[in-house]
């Protein structure tokens, strides 16, 4: 996907005041890193308005109609979870699923670095074999509905300065972090 969000919304997240974890030489998996991941949860949406804009577009009735027909996901009763990625050099993942509780997946690339065009998502095949990568240009998009299938990944390699992607989920009543969603009390009602 391209022209994902507005760009004075885009501008406005990419200014946000939040600064990059420091990984301390471990990678692999994001939930290694889980007291330090932002989220565009009640209390960002809050502080920035365009946490705000950006949860209550992902909310609207409009755009869960459209991510249903295009995708055919079910995302009735499901609780909406962004997560804001600032990824620096030492950062990669190993190839991993989005089963269970996630019903949809959008990795949502922001960086505006020309240097960054080589950092797209990882594509594996169910042997975990590396097939290919996402196009990284900012507002553009890798979108899929999680499946035992949908192998994904970051393979080791420089990162110049931070490589700064969104990452929206659909998740679940079974989500138990509710801290990380955008609306915990308002599920999706297609």
């Amino acid at each position: 996907m391209s022209n994902c969000i507005a760009q004075d919304t885009l501008e406005e997240i990419l200014a946000l005041p939040i600064t990059p974890p420091e990984l301390s030489s471990v990678s692999g998996k994001r939930e290694l890193h889980n007291a330090t991941r932002t989220y565009f949860n009640a209390e960002n949406r809050q502080k920035y308005k365009c946490c705000e804009v950006f949860a209550k577009s992902l909310q609207d009735d409009q755009i869960i109609s459209k991510i249903e027909n295009v995708t055919g996901a079910d995302l009735d009763g499901s609780y909406l979870r962004i997560e804001y990625v600032l990824d620096t050099g030492g950062f990669w993942l190993e190839p991993h699923t989005d089963l269970g509780v996630k019903i949809f997946t959008m990795l949502l690339y922001t960086s505006k670095d020309p240097a960054h065009s080589n950092l797209g998502t990882d594509i594996y095949n169910s042997a975990k074999e590396h097939v290919g990568r996402s196009p990284f240009h900012s507002n553009g998009a890798l979108v899929f509905v999680p499946a035992d299938d949908t192998f994904h990944g970051f393979e080791r390699r420089e990162i110049s300065g931070v490589r700064r992607s969104i990452i929206v989920n659909y998740v679940s009543s079974e989500w138990r972090e509710r801290d990380q969603l955008a609306f915990p009390d308002m599920p999706i009602s297609s």
